[in-house]
């Protein structure tokens, strides 16, 4: 007699035993549920404002100002700008001082960073002072000594002091020669255009030919060729046909003020200064970092190919450190444009100080300023980020 065996199937799981399913599950609950979040706060801060009677919406951009911004890189008057002028003014300040700050401190950054390792004794702990020091003041003290202590100490206007080549500079900032832009100014952008293009396809040839052949070209000097000679040639052909493309209008000294030429505040120039020195020495240890993780061995055989020290850092070296530098050198450009919010403090007409404050001030209408504000900085660490991000990946190691 022969038994028969029923086969039964497992029986079935629920879908949410699977993990992929399951993790998208539970994203998709936590989105509504942050979306529900902010959908009944925005629905009370609504509610509220309008028990209150206080007007919402950003109509209030197109209202005319009625102040004056003592920097601005567009025009703006009182009488004929809006609050939506004010908060381009205030955000041109803001990029200006960011973007001339990035620059000076990456460059002063490295040199001190550099300058850490140095086998000189003397240049090493001048160095380490210079770290040591700056990054332990906060930086709202940096800049009140800039802008109180060095910049306040400078004579008045009638005593201006000549520095030569129509630069003055006094308690009201800097004065120096305005440009004043022809109709030929295309031409010159035309040509630094040119030169920029010219640049990144040489540097691509070099680099080629480098792999292939192990010969090196000139970049540096190729490049400011083209870069800053090839503008400066168009320029001095233009004026000598008659076509001078920019003039200069120089500061004029008279019995109490100078009149005419361009003028840079102080508040500006102690906004850099401070800024710059302060970050400075926190990217001054990012370099010694990346450069102490490169491996000595590195720096022995590049002196036995016959590199000159030079060479090899900025050659074997520097190339290599990249790697472990360009990551937190990007939370050091990030922090210092947020940092140049302390502006208000002395006075610098920033994003923060026009607008989260004199615009606010009069209008009152504090969750729409203190939101445009924030998606503001938000977008420049955002943009900034993933510059760096991308910078980043073409200097990581490719994996084989």
């Amino acid at each position: 007699m022969q038994t028969v065996v029923s086969q039964t199937s497992p029986p079935r799981k629920s879908f949410l035993y699977d993990p992929k399913v399951r993790g998208i599950f539970y994203q998709v609950v936590l989105v509504a549920a942050v979306v529900y979040l902010f959908y009944m706060a925005a629905t009370n801060a609504i509610e509220n404002l309008q028990r209150a009677k206080i007007a919402s919406g950003f109509g209030f951009l197109n209202n005319t100002a009625g102040f004056d911004i003592s920097q601005s890189l567009i025009q703006f008057s009182a009488a004929g700008s809006t609050y939506g002028d004010a908060f381009i003014v205030g955000l041109l300040n803001t990029l200006i001082v960011s973007i001339i700050g990035i620059f000076f401190t990456t460059i002063l950054g490295f040199t001190i960073g550099i300058a850490r390792l140095s086998k000189n004794w003397m240049v090493a702990k001048v160095a380490m002072v210079y770290v040591e020091v700056l990054r332990n003041i906060p930086l709202l003290v940096q800049l009140l000594f800039w802008y109180i202590a060095v910049l306040g100490t400078l004579p008045q206007p009638r005593n201006s002091l000549e520095m030569g080549a129509g630069f003055y500079l006094n308690s009201r900032g800097l004065f120096m020669a305005k440009p004043i832009y022809g109709p030929n100014i295309s031409v010159l952008v035309a040509a630094l255009a040119i030169g920029l293009v010219g640049t990144f396809l040489y540097r691509r040839w070099a680099k080629k030919q480098q792999e292939q052949t192990g010969r090196q070209s000139p970049v540096g000097k190729v490049t400011l060729a083209l870069i800053l000679g090839l503008p400066i040639l168009t320029w001095i052909v233009l004026a000598l046909v008659g076509a001078n493309p920019i003039t200069f209008e120089l500061p004029r000294k008279g019995t109490f003020n100078l009149t005419g030429g361009l003028q840079i505040l102080p508040e500006f120039v102690a906004l850099l200064l401070g800024l710059v020195t302060y970050t400075a020495a926190f990217i001054a240890e990012v370099v010694r970092a990346g450069i102490l993780a490169v491996s000595k061995g590195q720096s022995e055989a590049a002196g036995s190919l016959g590199l000159t020290p030079g060479q090899t850092l900025r050659l074997v070296v520097i190339p290599q450190a990249m790697r472990v530098i360009i990551p937190p050198l990007t939370s050091q450009y990030l922090n210092l444009t947020k940092n140049s919010s302390l502006a208000v403090a002395i006075g610098y007409p920033d994003l923060v100080q026009v607008f989260m404050g004199t615009v606010l001030n009069q209008t009152g209408q504090a969750i729409e300023v203190v939101v445009i504000t924030m998606g503001v900085y938000l977008t420049i660490s955002l943009v900034t980020s993933f510059i760096m991000n991308v910078y980043n990946r073409r200097v990581a190691i490719v994996e084989r």
